[in-house]
């Protein structure tokens, strides 16, 4: 592809994307599929010899949109929402084509400093105090790996990367049931394993973590020669909203020498809310703090934040440094490379800054405070509906409902998710409380309206009937 091809299709791919975004309320949200569809329009061997352009989008164009899920749609209301604001997505699109490696500072000095500089104004923007300094990764996942990790190393006195675990005695870390998986597969990757995820009881309408019951756990284990190493906290988990009593449990984990990181990888985007901020008072107490800007922000995915208020533990916890990763000449520079788990990385701070320039705080808190006022009301209405029940009540925008029913209730509400998701005009997924099932809604789509709460509301209410009567 010469330069001119790629200046065409780049202008036809551009017209394509806007078109895309402009005709999703006309799509379900759901792509409606069936496993083997597209496995079975893809060749069974690679080409031998290059195709046109026009013959490859042609088949992109017939192939690939029928069996997407719209994460974009306005109504799409399952999981947590993964917004690509369209400025971000110009943003990434010039990432993409200047390509850039910027895994340390002499490869790209200004995605470095930029990656300072926007993490410092989303620190000003949640009111975290100036001694948090952050980091930009791709995933919470990743962000919660490098915690564990550096938690692991902080209790086994930096000897863990070099002796390995087995020279140690297990290493114990806590969390409560309603934390992500994503904490369990750190465990299993950082070698503690899930049999030392030490799940701690929660208490109340929020199902936060019982400080009580955080220092009994770790005072016993000690006793027994195990080794505490860290609490890991959230704030908005992803089956209900949990929210655990942050300025409680650091109290707890501090006086113990734990290490507290809080996953506020949803919820985390609200707190630009002052009036949200209640969720997690005490967070700057916390040592180490990720939330996602790739959710409720609108930053392209992928684009998550981890807040440290002491770098050089996961600095000397990840770094190495071989003679060809070194910048001689300039002392003090931050190589945000020696601050996560890959040695590669994009310029992902180029689509929060054109995301915040063009957005603004208010603009942004505008949209989320819509989100909550329209869940809240959508709950509100179930409620008030004498055959349906609310299950957890809203936090933020996220609430569980369920259809009352005389027969297997867990059988007749996924079958309701099925007909709502099969019907195609709004998306939801199911989640357990108590043991039961039960339907998760949340409003986090960047172009979702009030008329989206109506149709979901509708859809919600006339489905359950007509499979009812």
């Amino acid at each position: 592809m010469d330069s001119e091809d790629f200046r065409l299709w780049s202008h036809k791919v551009a017209d394509w994307g806007a078109d895309y975004r402009a005709n999703l309320r006309d799509q379900p949200v759901r792509a409606q599929t069936q496993p083997g569809d597209i496995f079975r329009q893809l060749a069974d061997a690679p080409p031998e010899q290059g195709e046109s352009m026009e013959t490859i989008f042609a088949d992109f164009e017939r192939i690939v949109p029928p069996g997407l899920t719209h994460w974009q749609h306005p109504r799409f209301f399952a999981y947590f929402p993964a917004n690509a604001a369209p400025v971000s997505v110009i943003a990434d699109y010039l990432v993409t084509a200047i390509a850039a490696q910027c895994m340390l500072w002499q490869t790209s000095p200004a995605a470095t400093e930029m990656e300072t500089r926007v993490v410092d104004w989303l620190r000003q923007a949640l009111g975290l105090i100036p001694d948090f300094a952050g980091v930009i990764h791709d995933s919470a996942s990743t962000a919660t790996l490098a915690a564990v990790l550096t938690m692991r190393e902080r209790a086994l006195s930096w000897r863990g990367n070099t002796d390995g675990l087995a020279a140690h005695a297990a290493v114990r870390i806590y969390a409560t049931a309603e934390v992500h998986t994503s904490i369990d597969r750190a465990l299993w990757i950082a070698g503690i394993g899930a049999s030392n995820l030490v799940r701690i009881p929660t208490q109340g309408s929020l199902k936060g973590m019982d400080p009580s019951a955080l220092d009994a756990a770790i005072r016993t284990d000690r006793a027994a020669g195990l080794i505490p190493a860290g609490v890991i906290a959230c704030v908005g988990g992803t089956s209900v909203g949990a929210c655990d009593p942050i300025g409680a449990v650091a109290d707890v984990a501090h006086a113990h020498g734990l290490t507290l990181h809080v996953d506020a990888a949803w919820a985390g985007s609200a707190m630009i809310c002052h009036e949200f901020r209640g969720l997690w008072e005490g967070i700057d107490k916390a040592d180490s703090i990720v939330f996602n800007p790739h959710k409720w922000l609108g930053a392209q995915f992928d684009c998550s934040v981890q807040f440290l208020k002491t770098p050089a533990d996961q600095v000397r916890t990840l770094a190495i440094h071989p003679e060809y990763l070194k910048t001689h000449g300039h002392d003090g520079l931050i190589n945000y490379s020696e601050w996560s788990v890959p040695l590669g990385r994009k310029f992902r701070a180029l689509k929060l800054w054109f995301l915040l320039r063009h957005h603004g705080l208010d603009g942004l808190r505008t949209i989320i405070r819509n989100h909550v006022a329209w869940a809240q009301e959508l709950a509100a209405r179930l409620a008030a509906e004498p055959d349906f029940e609310l299950v957890t009540q809203p936090v933020l925008s996220l609430f569980s409902f369920r259809h009352r029913a005389d027969a297997d209730v867990n059988a007749h509400n996924l079958t309701l998710l099925q007909a709502i998701n099969d019907d195609g005009r709004i998306y939801l997924t199911q989640t357990r409380v108590n043991g039961a099932i039960a339907l998760r809604f949340q409003a986090g789509s960047f172009d979702m309206t009030r008329a989206d709460m109506e149709t979901a509301l509708e859809v919600i209410v006339t489905l359950a009937r007509r499979i009812t009567t």
